[in-house]
């Protein structure tokens, strides 16, 4: 079994920083691409940032050149640095696994989320 946890979720004024983290755990061999996701209320869950084990990213338009994503492959931990947060950041964060487990099955793995809430 794998597990993805989150951590760092909170709440924060708008101009504010906050820095997520995910660790994996479990029956892992190889954690492949990673990747966060929010979901803001009443909203579709969409993709912020990934990353890829050579440390390939991708952002989101919307979160570029204030969000960075990192991970250490070694710890199986990824991480999401938030900067010039604002109110439309808003959401539920997912953490994202694709990982090849001991048993050499390739699955997707989800964390249960962590809330940010950008408010004065």
């Amino acid at each position: 079994q794998v597990q993805l946890v989150e951590s760092g979720g909170g709440l924060v004024q708008p101009g504010g920083s906050l820095r997520l983290s995910c660790a994996a755990s479990g029956s892992i061999v190889s954690v492949n691409a990673m990747g966060w996701y929010r979901q803001a209320p009443g909203k579709e869950r969409e993709s912020v940032a990934t990353i890829n084990t050579s440390g390939t990213t991708n952002y989101a338009d919307s979160v570029k050149g204030r969000f960075t994503i990192s991970r250490d492959n070694a710890a199986n931990t990824m991480y999401l640095q938030m900067n010039s947060l604002k109110p439309e950041d808003t959401a539920v964060y997912y953490c994202y696994a694709y990982v090849v487990t001991r048993s050499l099955n390739n699955i997707h793995v989800w964390g249960k989320g962590t809330l940010v809430t950008v408010s004065s």
